[in-house]
């Protein structure tokens, strides 16, 4: 695909809906796409996270892994993005990710990510934001299956 398809798909992700054409542009032009077969996993639990994924196409399901099995959190389709935290902060993976079916991926590396924001530092309120909201949401989906996990 085109860097226009991929700065379409970044404008439509909610996390990027006050950068401006310039902004998107910046962040499509250091993505990279990945496409999943069905069952691979995109990233492990604990895994140390150094950026977000927007889905493309297909869906992408989180997961805790308990012994050896996978315990879903939530499904993510078309649009969404995922391991947000990664582009503002080091982490780690608060879950796995896997892919159902064949998905396509938008990577974005933390790197790219902040010297946006070191470029145009007005979006830095906007996002910190909208990314607490997010984080705050995986943290109530994960409190529902806490029982799963013997806490």
């Amino acid at each position: 695909m085109a860097l226009d398809d991929d700065i379409r798909i970044l404008g439509k992700v909610g996390l990027f809906e006050t950068f401006n054409g310039e902004q998107l542009r910046l962040l499509a032009f250091g993505a990279e796409r990945l496409v999943l077969r069905p069952g691979r996993e995109l990233f492990h639990e604990g895994q140390s996270a150094d950026c977000a994924y927007i889905i493309v196409s297909g869906h992408i399901v989180l997961f805790h892994r308990l012994k050896h099995e996978r315990i879903p959190v939530r499904s993510v389709h078309v649009g969404s993005i995922i391991g947000e935290m990664a582009l503002i902060a080091q982490t780690d993976r608060l879950t796995g990710a896997l892919a159902e079916e064949e998905t396509e991926v938008i990577r974005l590396s933390r790197t790219v990510f902040r010297r946006i924001l070191e470029e145009y530092p007005e979006l830095a309120a906007n996002l910190h934001q909208r990314i607490s909201e997010d984080l705050n949401k995986m943290v109530a989906d994960i409190e529902q299956i806490a029982h799963h996990f013997n806490v």
